[in-house]
């Protein structure tokens, strides 16, 4: 047997910038790929909008009618907060949507004893979405204030490739229980479509369709396409007409209940449920829910950076982008979405899975969400897809986000010991200790911290509930103090590879990519 080649031992070189990609934020594609593109992107978040809902109205006592006007509000400000943080927060092609991570605090104001009297259910729905309101309108102004005074430029100015993989893994990791789960709730709808989004997404497009824009950029389209028209036969053969009313609202595609309380035509306006409620334990629940969305959407605008060719994020930057966040929250306050914005984990999954970067795309995107959200009735034909099926698409797209904190390990020293214990305990408590607290409530019916104030005991129980923020305390804290001990821990934690970042005008690219544009920098500067 021949000795290797000298290029062949050649350990793969460090990469400052993601080479896997067709187009990078910079450079958009053709007008037919993008619209197809960022058409996928408005399709792949549809799905967590329309969960968030379907968990969420019920249990406030709304009907079909409320159901879909929430989903309306969400896509309709989804897509304004989406333009908002593309042209003024971080400038990286992120899809700002719902997050999870509202739901606990949410659903802790809406099984609150003060609405057990309330016996009209339209009543009480409309009560507990003021409360939602005001709820968000304080975590909206906490994350501006943290975003545009600077405080989470200090975070951002200390964190290392070492201390960010874990939490950037687990911003995508973290949602595992929403993904395969979801699948099994209809396995003859999701596992043909987990299937096929591998297959296209990747067989079809690197052997047998390389370049093709069907599979190649379009895999999720072509795989809701081929399973929702299989739904359909389904569901129109009758092979769901005996089975339970779970079975049938899971697998059906017209049991959902939303094209029939869709309006035609309706413009989301704020104060539409009636003027906010403001009460001090909820605020300060949902301002625990806001600090761990703000981890877990730092932790995906890094694999976004990552996976649209562009360099680390200036901490200035990131500031301003928590800012501008913490607007849109407030925005969703207004308008009554149920749930704070953070940026999409799936949509980052995306731009891996399409290899397509470009910010272009993400605004075409927002404007299918404005236009599907003000066309309410086209919108809802859409969001009857079966809620497998988006599950068996985050099995990919999640994983995918996942890998981009992986990829930050390339930087550190494996080689190790005190790297290995840092990476290795935030990613094994990161994942164990949420575990925990989910199958202590399940069981229970609350959470491991029960105390006399109800307020505290959701705080703490959302914040170690959430992965992502479990695995960056960890993380951050225990490579901080690291630091200190040994001098020589600098070079092993990958620290000399983001510090030529941490100043805004320090690299030429960071200007290229992170640059107000139109002369803005005047009237929004770096911090």
């Amino acid at each position: 047997m021949p000795p290797p080649k000298a290029d062949e031992l050649v350990v793969h070189a460090v990469k400052e910038q993601f080479a896997g990609l067709d187009f990078c934020i910079t450079s958009p594609p053709p007008w037919l790929t993008t619209v197809l593109v960022g058409f996928q992107h408005y399709l792949v978040m549809l799905g967590t909008t329309v969960l968030i809902a379907t968990i969420i109205v019920p249990l406030m006592g709304g009907g079909h009618y409320e159901k879909a006007i929430v989903i309306q509000t969400i896509l309709f400000l989804s897509g304004i907060n989406t333009l908002l943080q593309v042209h003024f927060g971080t400038r990286l092609p992120a899809v700002m949507s719902g997050s999870y991570t509202y739901i606990y605090p949410a659903v802790a104001i809406i099984l609150s004893p003060r609405y057990a009297l309330v016996i009209d259910p339209l009543e009480r729905f409309v009560f507990t979405m003021r409360s939602l309101q005001g709820a968000l309108i304080i975590a909206g102004v906490f994350q501006a204030v943290v975003g545009f005074f600077g405080v989470w430029r200090v975070f951002i100015r200390f964190l290392s490739p070492l201390a960010a993989a874990p939490f950037v893994t687990l911003s995508g990791l973290g949602l595992f229980y929403f993904a395969f789960p979801g699948v099994t709730k209809c396995i003859e709808v999701g596992l043909p479509a987990l299937v096929l989004v591998v297959i296209f997404a990747e067989y079809s497009a690197h052997y047998f369709a390389k370049g093709s824009i069907v599979f190649g950029r379009c895999a999720v389209l072509v795989t809701v396409i081929v399973v929702w028209i299989y739904a359909e036969i389904l569901t129109a053969a009758g092979a769901y007409n005996e089975r339970g009313p779970v079975t049938q609202f899971t697998c059906r595609t017209d049991r959902s209940g939303i094209i029939e309380g869709s309006p035609w035509v309706r413009f989301p306006y704020p104060f539409q449920w009636g003027y906010p409620i403001f009460c001090f334990q909820d605020c300060f629940a949902m301002m625990a829910a806001s600090f761990a969305s703000l981890i877990e959407s730092t932790g995906t605008l890094i694999a976004v950076s990552r996976y649209s060719g562009a360099t680390f994020t200036p901490p200035s930057v990131f500031s301003r982008g928590v800012g501008w966040e913490g607007i849109s929250i407030i925005l969703d306050g207004m308008c009554g979405t149920l749930t704070g914005t953070a940026a999409s984990v799936e949509n980052a999954g995306l731009l891996a899975v399409t290899r397509v970067g470009s910010r272009r795309v993400i605004k075409i995107s927002a404007l299918f969400m404005i236009f599907f959200s003000l066309f309410s009735k086209f919108g809802a034909v859409l969001a009857s897809i079966p809620l497998p099926l988006f599950s068996a698409l985050y099995c990919v797209l999640w994983a995918y986000a996942a890998g981009a904190g992986f990829s930050f390990l390339q930087y550190c020293n494996l080689n190790s010991l005190r790297t290995k214990f840092i990476l290795s305990i935030s990613l094994f408590l990161g994942l164990s200790i949420p575990q925990y607290f989910r199958v202590y409530e399940m069981f229970f019916g609350f959470g491991p911290v029960h105390t006399h104030s109800v307020a505290f005991n959701v705080m703490v129980n959302v914040i170690f509930s959430s992965p992502a923020t479990v695995a960056a305390i960890l993380a951050y804290l225990l490579d901080c103090t690291h630091l200190y001990w040994e001098a020589s821990v600098k070079k092993d934690r990958g620290w000399f590879w983001w510090e030529k970042f941490k100043s805004y005008k320090y690299d030429a690219r960071s200007e290229e990519f992170y640059r107000l544009p139109y002369g803005l920098s005047r009237y929004f500067p770096s911090f």
